[in-house]
């Protein structure tokens, strides 16, 4: 016998005590972030994997160090939406729908370049990242500001990195 949308709905209802509406506003800035941390991580494994040049080995190592940091938060935005009684992602569809992390599919990137891009695109998902956690902050859901605080931090020092390793030798130009 299947189910019926509402029985299957009422299945997947988790007790919280945040109204509907948190849960919804939550929810809907948490899915972004998690359909643009699906992005970044494809987009840093592309680079990772095309990489080339003097650097090969540094900038390889470093952008597979760094995928693997932003594939990890994935697991945890998600849970944090069901925790709260939200729904998560169910597809590449939606992650599409959803992102606002550009793709690269370049046929070839210097890896300056590479490197300037992720750094971009790690400052504006921090930037995402916190006005996330101001939505939680206004619907008191300190459980989704402290994840995001760690997530803010750990981005911010991607950008940090990306930043430094992209800058000209023997210079202090950007």
């Amino acid at each position: 016998m299947s189910k019926t949308r509402n029985s299957t709905a009422s299945e997947l209802d988790t007790p919280t005590d945040l109204p509907q509406a948190a849960v919804d506003k939550i929810s809907a800035s948490l899915n972004t972030l998690l359909a643009d941390a699906f992005a970044l991580y494809l987009k840093t494994k592309n680079f990772h994997w095309h990489i080339s040049g003097r650097h090969f080995r540094d900038y390889h190592l470093l952008l597979d160090e760094q995928s693997d940091q932003i594939f990890a938060t994935t697991d945890q935005i998600a849970e944090r939406v069901r925790k709260i009684g939200g729904t998560t992602l169910r597809s590449i569809g939606q992650v599409a729908k959803l992102k606002t992390i550009k793709d690269n599919d370049e046929d070839y990137v210097p890896p300056r370049e590479m490197l300037r891009e992720l750094m971009a695109d790690n400052k504006k998902m921090a930037a995402a990242m916190r006005k996330a956690h101001d939505v939680a902050d206004k619907h008191e859901d300190v459980a989704t500001a402290s994840i995001l605080e760690n997530f803010i931090d750990e981005t911010e020092r991607r950008t940090w990195f990306l930043f430094e390793a992209s800058r000209q030798e023997g210079g202090n130009e950007a």
